[in-house]
């Protein structure tokens, strides 16, 4: 890392690049952003370069990248020669998850939508929405027979790990 003029406290990069201070440490912990040097009191000194890298995990994370495919597009980043081919794989890796999830939403809110539309004016005892929300997943009753949204099996480029579930992954 260069040695830059500006020193920042933790608190100060963290009002300037609109991160949580604890998200900092942890970016550190995992080695995304790189130790700064230390005050003699034992206070974190960071650099104008860990700005500018805080401000890339950022808009990557922004956009949806996992912290797996953030650690990778950084080393890519830190290559002199940078491999625009290899960070078009694993944006395009990331493109298609993101257009899986909006599929997904779809068939999600397809079938909330007609069960929604089931239900009465909330005033009788049965409910297509509880009903629904009983039903196993794997047995599509009325109310799910719009499919239930399902993950199919994606290639991934090799290096880059499956996202764990869930709607807004890590």
């Amino acid at each position: 890392m260069k040695t830059s003029a500006a020193r920042l406290a933790i608190g100060t990069l963290s009002k300037h690049t609109g991160t949580n201070v604890e998200t900092i440490r942890y970016y550190e912990r995992v080695r995304l952003l790189p130790a700064p040097a230390r005050t003699p009191g034992g206070y974190r000194l960071y650099e104008t370069e860990h700005l500018k890298r805080l401000s890339f995990i950022r808009r990557a994370r922004a956009l949806g990248f996992s912290i797996e495919e953030v650690r990778t597009l950084l080393k890519l980043a830190d290559e002199r020669k940078r491999p625009c081919a290899e960070v078009r794989v694993v944006a395009e890796a990331h493109l298609d998850d993101v257009r899986a999830k909006i599929s997904d939403l779809k068939a999600m809110e397809h079938v909330l939508r007609e069960t929604v539309a089931r239900c009465s004016k909330g005033t009788g005892s049965h409910c297509p929405v509880i009903d629904a929300l009983y039903r196993e997943l794997g047995t599509p009753g009325p109310a799910l027979s719009a499919g239930r949204p399902a993950i199919a099996a994606r290639r991934r480029p090799r290096g880059i790990p499956r996202r764990r579930a869930g709607f807004l992954g890590s």
